[in-house]
This record gives C-alpha cells, structure tokens and sequence, in this order.
C-alpha cells in the first residue's frame, strides 16, 4: 500500500512545504493538498517547492474541479510542473465543494466533469483536443505524463469514475462503503471494456494514533461534517431509501447546514450532528495496531493507497508513528 499526505495550504507556505519533505523522509510516496483558493493559498504556486524539496513524491490536488480555472490553464499547470520535475503530479478532481460553494458557485454537473478529465488529460499530455469550439495543443509538451483520480460517491459518480478514470478517490475509511464503492467503479470499468484493476483505489480520511480516544473524535469531527456535505447532495437526489448505503446516509438526518470558515479544522462548530461511530468508522483513531488492522481490511478490498488527512494537534506524533510503525506494517 502506497501512502499520501493531505494537507491544507495555510500559510506559510514553507511549513507546508517542510512537512511534506518530512513526510516523505518517513515514506509517504504522494504529497496531497486542498484546492479551495479563497479559504487557503494557491496550491499550485506552493507545488514547486514541494517538489522541489523532494526527491520523488508525486503532488497534485485533493481535489481540484473544473469550475475555477479554465481546463486549458490546469492542463497547463500540470504540465508546467511535469516538465519541471519530471511527471510527478498526479490530478485529484471532484464536480467542486468548497472551492466553489465560496464564491456562490454550486458543484458541476458529472458531464462538464467528464469533458474537463478529458481535456484536462489529452492537453496535459500533449495531444489536441476541442475545446471553446477551438482545436489546442500545448506544443511545448514532451512525453507529459498525468493520471486523472476523481473523488465520488454516488452511484452516477462512481460509474463514471470507472468509465474513465485513473483512479478513484473515497473520502471516508469505512471498509462497508469501501467495499460498495469499489465494487461498482470495477462494474462500470467492466463494463466500459476497461481493466477493473488498472484503476488505482485511493482512500482518504484523518487518522490520529494515540490512546485517548474522546479527544481523538472530537479533533476528528470535523470529517464527518465535511463528508457530509456531499450526502447531503445525494440525499437530495437519491433520497434516503435509495441506492446510496444507510451508513452513508442515515447520520447526516440533524445536519443544520454548514460554515465553510471552519472547513476542515478540528473544532469546526457545524459537526455536532456526527455521532462518535460516524467518526470511528470514517476515520483511523486509536493506537497503531488498530490503524494497521483497518489499513489490512481496506488493502483486501482492493485499495492502493491511504491518503492521510492531518489535520489535528498531534499531527506531527501521528506522523511519526506512521513512519516508525504503520508504514512498514503495509509496505
């Protein structure tokens, strides 16, 4: 299992630059950032330090979407860095949450989605492609290299993410929704005539190693209420009786909305409706040995990579004991 670490890009920008060159000393292989431009710093201009400062990690976006740049300007980013540091970022990519609800924009639709992953990849990559009825290449592109991972849910998401995709990112460490989603991301691959094993399958979620375990969930609440902005869209589509897992569904029932000043950061106000189990069973808490068992569980279903949300006040103890301890346990 490969390992990632998603952070925030809360300035300075170095401190966020140094964790990643630590966190690569203890073997986290992918270096994973927010991209929500106005509640954090730019993540691409913080890109090539990290990149810089490292030997191999490969960074890119968890997750970006197709509404705040125009797809020719991140294809460009991408390939930019790509040439720089030779193919070593990777896009994350969802419909939008943050990044867009902020400027009073809401999520994209799964067909601009379809069409941004495309165009995003062929330009990256150096190929032509149509686009604003006009047909680009970015000519100065060379053996440019960029897999496209989208974020899901949803039964519509997930199909197309197993349509297309090179990857697939869940954002919760619950091994039942694990099971759920995986299985219909290979369906679809199948389906589509794609290998279901050459998509990569990444799990992302906070994990917080230590002994106490009420502190640990109330540091972690936070996800819950951030994953809960996404059911609350599938509820509204779905409804709550349908094809949607309840544990997905059912804990969202006294959400009250959502402040988007407290996204992502322990304490957030507008997470008092995740109940302790939502966040045992979305998140990695206790000792190592209990991370290191839930990591086992998700691995036998397929997932690649545990993607590390560290965002807690023990980040950098968690940290370490995820290079002395649990790291090497699933290499």
């Amino acid at each position: 299992m490969d390992f990632g670490l998603v952070l925030q890009t809360d300035p300075p920008a170095g401190r966020v630059v140094q964790r990643m060159r630590a966190a690569e000393d203890v073997g986290f292989g992918y270096g994973w950032t927010f991209d929500s431009h106005v509640l954090w710093q730019e993540p691409f201009v913080i890109y090539p330090g990290i990149l810089a400062a490292t030997t191999s990690m490969i960074v890119g976006p968890m997750v970006t979407n197709p509404g705040t740049r125009d797809w020719s300007v991140t294809a460009s980013l991408f390939a930019t860095l790509n040439d720089m540091f030779g193919n070593r970022t990777v896009c994350g990519i969802g419909r939008g949450d943050s990044s867009r609800r902020v400027i009073g924009q809401q999520p994209l639709s799964l067909a601009t989605l379809s069409e941004a992953m495309r165009v995003i990849k062929e330009l990256a990559e150096g190929r032509e492609v149509i686009h604003h009825d006009v047909a680009i290449r970015i000519p100065w592109v060379r053996d440019g290299k960029l897999e496209i991972w989208m974020a899901a849910y949803g039964p519509k998401a997930l199909h197309l993410v197993g349509e297309q995709a090179d990857g697939f990112i869940l954002q919760t460490a619950d091994p039942d929704i694990a099971r759920w989603t995986i299985g219909a991301v290979r369906a679809a691959a199948a389906g589509a005539g794609r290998d279901p094993q050459a998509i990569t399958m990444c799990v992302a979620a906070p994990a917080y190693v230590g002994s106490d375990l009420p502190h640990q969930r109330d540091q972690l609440r936070w996800f819950g209420g951030m994953v809960g902005n996404h059911v609350a869209d599938l509820v509204d589509r779905y409804g709550t009786s349908g094809p949607v897992p309840a544990v997905l569904t059912d804990y969202i029932a006294g959400r009250q909305g959502y402040d988007y000043s407290h996204h992502g950061r322990a304490g957030n106000p507008a997470t008092d409706f995740v109940p302790d189990q939502i966040v045992d069973r979305f998140c990695l808490l206790g000792p190592a040995a209990a991370h290191i068992d839930r990591l086992h569980e998700l691995a036998e279903l397929g997932v690649a990579q545990f993607a590390l949300y560290l965002m807690h006040d023990q980040a950098d103890e968690t940290l370490a004991a995820y290079g002395a301890d649990i790291i090497p346990a699933l290499a």
